[in-house]
Parts: C-alpha cells; sequence; structure tokens
C-alpha cells in the first residue's frame, strides 16, 4: 500500500502508528510503496494533485519529483510521466509489428490512455476498443493527463465502460490484437480473474481473427520478483496458445524489471531489420525506446528467469490464483 509523509525540515517524528508527525513550519512531502514486508520504496514529492475513490479502487495523482506526474492506484505506482513510454512502448508495438496488418485492436483495461495513443500511432489501425470498468478514473485520466488528450479525442477511438470479459462475450465482431492494460492482479483488486486460464481459453482467444496476437502486461519480472505472477502467466497462456514470447524492461519509477507476454497461434518470425522496417512505414513518430535490437535483447530473458518460467507449473485460476505483494480496495481495512 502507498502511504504519503511530510516531514518537517526534512526529518520526521513517528507517532507510532506508522504516520509522521509534522513539526514546524516547512515541509518535506514524500510517498512511500511498500513492495514487500521488508521493502518500501519512497520519493519526494512537489504536491498531491488529486486523491479520491472510485466505486472500484483508490485513486491519486501525485507531482513527483523524480518521475513527474504519477497516477497511483490502489497504493501501487501504475504509470510515472518521464519514463511510462517504456511500459507502453513494449505493451504496443511488439504485437502490432509481428502482425501482418493489425487494423481492429481490443484494449482490457487501459483507462490512462496511453496504451489508445501508442496503437493509434499505428496507421494501419482503424478501430481502437478501450473497455475500462472504472469510468471515474477514465474521466479524471482525461482531466489531468495532457499528454493523452489527443488520443481520447482520435475518431478511431471507441471507449466503452464496462466489464472487460462482459464486454467481449457479448460483441460479435474479432480482433486483430487484443491487449490486456489490467491492474496488477492483487488479492481484492477488480480484475484478477482477467489473468486465468478459463478466460484467456473461452473468451479471449475466440475472439481473435486468423493471425491475430493476444499480449498482455505481466507484472514484476525482476530476477527475485518474476515468480510472483509473471512465470504462471507465461505458463498460462502456454497452455491455451502455440507460440508465446515473455519478454521484460526495466522501469525505473516501479523500482524493478516488467514483464509482458504476447502469445498467438502463429509464430513469430520477423527479424530485427523487419520490425525496424514496419516501424518506419506503420508507425507516425519515433519511438523513444522500442527499436528491432531493444526487442531483442527484452524478449532474451536471464539464465535464472528462463529456467523458472521452462519449469513454472502453476496454472492461473480463479481458485488458485497468485497475487502480487499489496490488497485491493476489497480487501483493506484501512488505506
Amino acid at each position: 500500500m502507498g502511504e504519503i509523509s511530510c516531514f518537517a525540515n526534512g526529518n520526521g517524528l513517528n507517532n507510532g502508528n506508522g504516520h509522521a508527525v509534522v513539526v514546524g513550519p516547512r515541509k518535506s512531502c514524500w510517498y512511500e510503496e511498500e513492495i514487500d514486508t521488508d521493502l518500501r520504496w519512497c520519493f519526494a514529492l512537489n504536491s498531491i494533485l488529486h486523491t479520491g475513490a472510485t466505486q472500484y479502487q483508490d485513486i491519486q495523482l501525485l507531482d513527483t519529483k523524480p518521475f513527474g506526474k504519477a497516477l497511483v492506484i490502489d497504493g501501487k505506482l501504475q504509470s510515472a510521466e518521464i519514463d511510462e513510454f517504456i511500459y507502453h512502448e513494449c505493451l504496443v508495438h511488439p504485437a502490432l509489428l509481428h502482425h501482418s496488418n493489425p487494423r481492429n485492436i481490443f484494449i482490457m483495461g487501459g483507462g490512462e490512455g496511453s496504451t489508445a495513443r501508442e496503437l493509434l500511432r499505428h496507421k494501419t489501425v482503424d478501430k481502437v476498443v478501450m473497455c475500462d470498468i472504472d469510468e471515474e478514473v477514465v474521466e479524471f485520466c482525461k482531466s489531468y493527463l495532457e499528454v493523452n488528450r489527443e488520443a481520447f479525442s482520435d475518431p478511431r477511438l471507441d471507449l466503452i465502460i464496462n466489464d472487460a470479459r462482459a464486454e467481449l462475450e457479448r460483441r460479435e465482431e474479432n480482433y486483430d490484437i487484443i491487449v490486456g492494460d489490467l491492474a496488477d492482479p492483487i488479492e481484492g483488486g477488480p480484475c484478477y480473474q482477467l489473468y486465468t486460464k478459463s478466460f484467456y481459453e473461452l473468451i479471449v482467444k475466440p475472439k481473435l481473427n486468423q493471425g491475430g496476437i493476444f499480449v498482455t502486461q505481466a507484472g514484476p519480472a525482476g530476477i527475485f520478483s518474476h515468480t510472483e505472477v509473471f512465470s504462471c502467466i507465461f505458463n498460462t497462456l502456454k497452455q491455451v496458445f502455440k507460440y508465446v514470447v515473455p519478454y521484460s524492461a526495466h522501469i525505473p519509477s516501479y523500482a524493478d524489471t516488467w514483464g509482458w507476454v504476447m502469445a498467438s497461434d502463429t509464430p513469430f518470425v520477423i527479424s530485427v531489420d523487419e520490425l525496424d522496417l514496419r516501424m518506419k512505414q506503420r508507425m507516425k513518430g519515433e519511438n523513444r525506446y522500442l527499436d528491432g535490437k531493444t526487442f531483442t535483447s527484452a524478449s532474451t530473458l536471464s539464465k535464472a528467469v528462463r529456467n523458472s518460467l521452462e519449469n513454472e507449473t502453476h496454472v492461473y485460476a480463479e481458485g488458485n490464483a497468485r497475487f502480487i505483494y499489496g490488497h485491493g480496495r476489497h480487501n483493506q481495512a484501512m488505506i
């Protein structure tokens, strides 16, 4: 869970209940996130721009000194202004570039708007359906995140407020790409069921066109953190799709390496040069992080992580889900 503490003159006094006691007129405010029982990550704040709660989640927008504006949901940093391009370029572009002609895209989640922004840079794309369950988060991001305003007003974007599973089930059309830009699977969170084998098998895969690709964010993928959910999301998708590619990148504001998994029944055989050529031909503007060589590097995991993924036997299901550290709003006594 995330916590904001303000200290007088750079020094804080704790009252014994985990809250800082402010003494004197000058304050230094910090955001602190509990990554694990014995590990916390904190950084200085310029200001707190917004804090509140929706029907589903708690939400904060912080102006941080090292990372700019940062969106925090259920005490977990979701996106920071200074490095969100790493996450969103990695989530979106490998799948679209490996597809021969991606035209019709469905985003599960993505309320921030950054995933839609990256998708809409592709000239082949005719329609992007973005389905997020939390209207208040979407409206909040529309108001506060200027970088995505153009994406939200793009006529190719169809914004739907609904549960992604229900929305996919009710729709008759299929998609070239389905993107899972969901919150992390945390206990009591709103969407851990959308990481399960049954969901991938019964809902996602049947909604993909021939040659279609599914890609999802898959949680922390660091040398110590990848066994939380990354390895079992990979293994779960292996039970459903013929070809599954895990990849990862370091994201400074997350204080960890992050993982994504791309899956299809069509093999991923595009070369580095072809990836670069498709970027030039099919995309508007330059990527800041991802090119062909970067993707090759991202999909070459370390020996320890490769061994874990090869030996993983856990299949993600509603009855035996794995979670990253933390709790969703519906499973907390207090924030």
